[in-house]
């Protein structure tokens, strides 16, 4: 498959899920301010997914940059991502419904955990097939390092769950803010590449 289909199918998948979301968000029947006030906990749960899923898009588009050539493990480790990505807005709506209920928190939290280790995954199977360069694979080993912290403030997120909810809010919002801002070193070293190979031509 060329990486560019690849990309575009990603694309679309995400923009779905990010559509169903807010479709979740149903309009209120009055026109009253204190109508709105039920939405209140949906809207938080749909700012924190979207947050998630745009950080997800982002680092996802920088990743394949430094894919050299789209293996079928790949495509197969892709389609596993999109697959607990899916899930996001099945979460989303159940929490928002439902007043940040701990169980429905709890089930939040672990697909965002199986979210984070198919991309983690999918990090190593892009790793295998990138251009042999060691600042590259450094690059996305560093990727890997903020993965593991990411795992770690989930599981925590779950634990917390039954315990002070709002704890695990806190932890989910501090982890989109750790991812919020892509790392462009991958297109860094790729662009130096590009521009070694054009200074040698």
């Amino acid at each position: 498959m060329n990486k560019s289909r690849l990309e575009a199918f990603s694309d679309g998948v995400l923009a779905i899920i990010i559509t169903i979301m807010v479709l979740e968000i149903k309009v209120p029947h009055g026109s009253e301010w204190i109508e709105l006030k039920p939405l209140i906990p949906k809207f938080i749960s749909y700012l924190m997914s979207f947050l998630f899923i745009g950080i997800y898009w982002g680092n996802h588009h920088h990743l394949l940059h430094a894919v050299k050539q789209v293996s079928s493990g790949m495509m197969w480790a892709n389609t596993n991502l999109l697959f607990w990505l899916s899930l996001v807005p099945f979460a989303t709506g159940w929490m928002g419904e439902n007043y940040f209920a701990p169980n429905t928190v709890v089930i939040y939290g672990i697909i965002q955990l199986i979210s984070g280790l198919a991309y983690t995954f999918l990090q190593k199977v892009v790793e295998k097939n990138t251009h042999d360069l060691e600042t590259l694979k450094k690059a996305i080993r560093n990727l890997n390092k903020k993965g593991t912290i990411s795992l770690i403030g989930y599981l925590l997120a779950i634990l917390f769950a039954y315990i002070t909810p709002i704890v695990s809010h806190i932890i989910f919002f501090a982890i989109a803010i750790i991812w919020i801002i892509p790392d462009r070193n991958i297109e860094k070293v790729l662009r130096e590449e590009a521009g070694g190979k054009q200074h040698k031509g």
